[in-house]
Parts: structure tokens; sequence; C-alpha cells
């Protein structure tokens, strides 16, 4: 299949590790490649990355996917965690014949680019963090939040619900925004976000994604990358919005605190979903670092 839409010049569908991948490009093949990986539940390529894709493109070959269980990517048995994730990013390379990528990864999508810089750093030339997750040995409430994770019921009557509530959906994208920040093309994220409520419901998907779900612990989160960071080699960038109410400023700090040679940055009254609250300071940050740490990434020469 290919088309097009307004954030990326061509959509394409793939076999990945097993399961369909649906894969957004932009910019000069020749350039040196950027993989953008989005947040969980609601998010999709074209939502994180409306705003931010055009922008790399006039400097980087800009690649995009929707995660398994999102947008185009469906779909997907078993469940799908953060090897698998992984597992995603360096096929999708293997089969692009691309050696070496930046990843420039939001929320979830930050928590799967840290584990694959970790896991496999001859395959990265640099990594940015947005509110990433997966930090911290415990969140706030660990037990009732696990305890949620445990209950299908549940998180399959919240899809329904935000299915049929385009008000809830619209909330929950105002509640991670500092709204007014820059409000261009929020009617179309509502749309975006909306879409996928229903196609989450059309697949009968729990609301929480596996990789949020198989990370609570009761008591300790399983999935916490903090105490391997001092074996990082790939190059960071660490981006927190002041106003994110999901990652917060300890965790970053102790992120960057053990990655060698991180650098970080903070967006003054952003939200936690930095791309639509505040684009052009996320482009400028993304393009700076990545211009400077990730410009010898080798091109795909096929």
């Amino acid at each position: 299949m290919t088309t097009t839409t307004t954030a990326f010049d061509d959509v394409r569908d793939l076999t990945v590790a097993g399961g369909p991948i649906r894969l957004y490009t932009s910019g000069r093949p020749d350039a040196p490649p950027v993989l953008l990986l989005h947040g969980a539940m609601l998010d999709t390529a074209e939502l994180d990355w409306m705003h931010v894709a055009p922008a790399l493109a006039e400097h980087f070959r800009v690649l995009a996917i929707d995660l398994p269980r999102h947008g185009g990517s469906r779909p997907w048995s078993g469940p799908v965690d953060q090897p698998l994730l992984q597992r995603v990013v360096t096929g999708l390379l293997d089969q692009l014949g691309i050696e070496r990528t930046a990843l420039v990864g939001l929320s979830m999508g930050g928590g799967v680019s840290i584990g694959t810089a970790l896991d496999h750093p001859d395959r990265v030339s640099a990594a940015v963090l947005l509110a990433p997750g997966g930090l911290g040995a415990r969140r706030p409430a660990q037990l009732v939040t696990w305890l949620s994770t445990r209950t299908p019921g549940l998180l399959r009557a919240t899809t329904a619900w935000l299915a049929r509530s385009p008000r809830a959906v619209r909330r929950s994208l105002v509640d991670n925004l500092q709204h007014g920040a820059d409000t261009r093309g929020f009617e179309r994220a509502v749309e975006l976000a909306q879409r996928e409520a229903e196609q989450k419901d059309r697949h009968r998907e729990p609301a929480l994604d596996d990789w949020q779900a198989l990370s609570f612990g009761p008591f300790a989160m399983r999935t916490d990358f903090l105490p391997d960071l001092h074996r990082m080699t790939v190059p960071t960038l660490w981006v927190r919005g002041s106003e994110d109410p999901l990652v917060l400023q300890p965790e970053l700090d102790a992120a960057i605190a053990a990655a060698p040679g991180a650098r970080s940055a903070v967006l003054d009254g952003a939200g936690h979903l930095s791309t639509l609250d505040q684009p052009d300071r996320v482009v400028a940050l993304v393009r700076e670092f990545l211009l400077a740490h990730a410009g010898s990434a080798e091109p795909d020469r096929r």
C-alpha cells in the first residue's frame, strides 16, 4: 500500500518480527536516518509526530512506525512486550538495509529506544528520549495499578468507553498538554486519538498496552532501566516537559546522572505530549543534537 498523509511522504505496510507494521517515511533516502517511536494507549505515528516529522525531513531520512496494536499495525497475537518491540526495531532496520539509525522516542517509545540502545548500540547512532517510560523502581499507586493490570474486563471496558466517549478522548489529550502552549493541529490530534480508540475497541484490545501492564509488579516495577544506564554507550538527550505529570524530574535526573555523557533539556510549561505541546522547541532540540551526533550515520545504500 502506498499513500500520502499530511505529515509523511509515503506509507507502506510491512511484515516485521512476525506481524504487520505500518511504516511512514519522509525526506531524502540518502540522508542520515532517524526512526521515530510513539507513545502508548491512543498514540500513533501520525498523532505524535504530525508537527515533528515534516521539519526533521529537511535534514534527515525520517522513518516512523505504528508500533504493534497501534494505527495500521494490526492485528498482533501474543504479548507485545519490551523484547518484541526491540525486535520490531532491529527487524525493521534489517529489512530496510539500514546499519545504524538515530532513535527519537516519546514515552513508551522512549523506553523502547533505551532498551534498543543498551542491547544493540551498534545499530543506534544517537537517541533522543522524550519523557521516556521505564525509569524508576516504583510508581505512584503501584499496587492499585498492578491490580488493574490483572483485571482484563476493566481494561476492555475502558477501551469501549473511550471509543464511545469523544469528550473523554479530548480530555485525555488536554490532560497531557499544557493547552494553549501550541494548539496547531489540536482538532486533528483529537480526530486521530478518537480513531485509535475506535480501532482498539474494534480489535478488542485493552486500554493499556502490554508494555505498560507487563512493566508493573505488585510492589516494584519490572521494567526499570536505571540500574543499566551506566553501560549506555550511545549519545543520549533526555527531554522532559516541566509540567509532565507522568515522568517526574527526579527520575530523569537519576537517568541523566547514570548515563555517561548524557545531555538534558527541560521544556518550560510543556506537558507529557511535548511533540504536540511545543513542537518547534522539540524540533530545534532534536535537530541540533542529531546533527552533532548522528550526522555520520550511514544512509541506505541499496
